[in-house]
């Protein structure tokens, strides 16, 4: 038996009638508006729990972790956030006549890199001789 929706979502009119079928399900069409659909139910997740996923992000877990946490992919949870931050954090824009500073760090280059493996001791008498040939 085919469940009749009691509404259209579009326009809450209630005449509606059979129009075929769309991926095995039946399609309607509202005769005031002339909208056809076939979900009766809403698609996606709840408001509150997006927001709830973006306050747990905003106190520092990870992505993934919330994702798996909510029950949804990474990718949506990126998208989440990323459409809450357009929403609520708009870029500034720049005063007439004035000029932008854009500051990047890259010191990462010129960080001495320092093997993980070797022993602290090591390095430590490695640095001494270092000093005493006059290398530093």
């Amino acid at each position: 038996m085919v469940e009749r929706p009691g509404a259209c979502p579009a326009c809450c009119g209630s005449v509606l009638i059979k129009s075929g079928h769309a991926c095995c399900r039946p399609r309607w069409r509202c005769k005031g508006c002339g909208r056809q659909f076939t979900r009766i139910t809403r698609r996606g997740k709840p408001a509150a729990l997006k927001r709830h996923a973006i306050e747990l992000y905003c106190l520092g877990l990870s992505m993934n972790a919330v994702a798996k946490h909510i029950g949804v992919s990474a990718q949506t949870m990126l998208r989440w956030v990323r459409e809450h931050a357009r929403r609520h954090c708009p870029k500034p824009e720049p005063v007439a006549g004035s000029t932008a500073v854009v500051e990047l760090d890259e010191i990462w280059h010129s960080v001495k890199k320092i093997p993980q493996a070797l022993d602290l001791e090591v390095v430590r008498a490695w640095h001494r001789s270092a000093d005493r040939l006059g290398m530093w």
